[in-house]
Parts: C-alpha cells; structure tokens; sequence
C-alpha cells in the first residue's frame, strides 16, 4: 500500500477516513478539495489544479481523497495500487451531508480548505449527492470489480466496515513494523 486513492459520494466520511489512515501508515495525505479550492471557498484555475493533481501522481507514496474532476479522477485511479471505495446507502450520505452542514458552522470539516463557505458548498453537495449515485456510484462499482485482479479493492458499504477497514490497516501496519517491513 503506497497508492491509494480513497473515493465515493459526496458526505460519505472520505476525509475523516483518509486522515485517520495517513496517520496510521504514515503515507502523506492530499486532499482534493484543498488543491481545487483556496481559501474561501475560491475555486483555483483547472490548469493549476491538473498540476498540482500530476505532480502528486508521480511521487511514490500518497494518499488522495476526494473527486476532483473526471479527467483527474480516472487517471488517479489507474495509477493507485489501493482503492478505498466508500458506498455507503445514499440516505447515510444525505444524512452525513446534513450532520457536516450543521457542525459544519462550529468547527471546519476533515480536508476543507479553511474559511470555507459551509451553507454554499452543503448546498452543492445536496445537488451532486444524487446525480452521483446515479451516474458515478454504478461506473465506480463496475471499476473496481474489474481492478480487483490488479489492485487492492476495499468497497466499504456501512459506518461499521469504516471502522473494521481502519482497524484492519492498523493491524497490518504494526504486523510489518515488528516485521521490519514499511507500511
């Protein structure tokens, strides 16, 4: 595990989970969001943002959540040797939509950019939320049935398996350090 791209709806915790796995492997962390957007929730230029994408890409370790654009996000995901798909129910992603955009106004949610705009970017994400479960959520799952062979594939469907995912890594990553092996 030295590649891995975390992805799926919006609200679905990808961030929470991201940071909890830097953490434990010790793989650098990218958020999307935070390339995509500046401060204020000021959208950075395509052309910025698809270098800063690349440049991470072709580094030899990471971690990289979010969506950021197609163009972008299919690329990551070839080049990951680990996919971390979360696709929770889409009532659980409206729900974590909802829970973000009221806590949201008390503390800055996990991997957004600061002085974000919270009642502005819940909004959008109440529109994408469905039309990714339509349209994304079904090429995501035909994706990593056909990657499983190559890549290692963690579909995460509930909050449950969230946690048994981030315990398993854990497990894994102090079994190879009193091994001698790097994460």
């Amino acid at each position: 595990m030295r590649k891995v791209a975390v992805f799926g709806n919006a609200g679905g915790g990808k961030s929470t989970l991201s940071k909890k796995l830097s953490e434990i492997t010790g793989l650098p962390l990218y958020n999307l969001d935070k390339l995509q957007y500046l401060s204020e929730g000021i959208e950075a230029s395509q052309e910025d943002y698809k270098r800063a994408h690349e440049k991470i890409l072709i580094t030899d370790q990471w971690i990289i959540d979010g969506f950021g654009c197609m163009e972008t996000l299919w690329a990551r995901l070839n080049e990951a040797d680990t996919l971390v798909f979360v696709d929770l129910p889409l009532s659980v992603h409206f729900w974590l939509v909802t829970k973000r955009l009221v806590t949201g106004h008390f503390k800055l949610p996990e991997g957004w950019p600061d002085k974000s705009p919270i009642l502005k970017s819940s909004l959008r994400s109440y529109q994408v939320l469905w039309l990714c479960h339509k349209h994304l959520t079904p090429k995501y799952r035909s994706y990593i049935e056909q990657a499983q062979s190559a890549k290692r594939v963690h579909h995460i469907r509930s909050i449950g398996q969230i946690l048994q995912f981030l315990e398993l890594i854990k497990n894994e990553t102090y079994s190879n350090r009193e091994d001698g092996e790097s994460a």
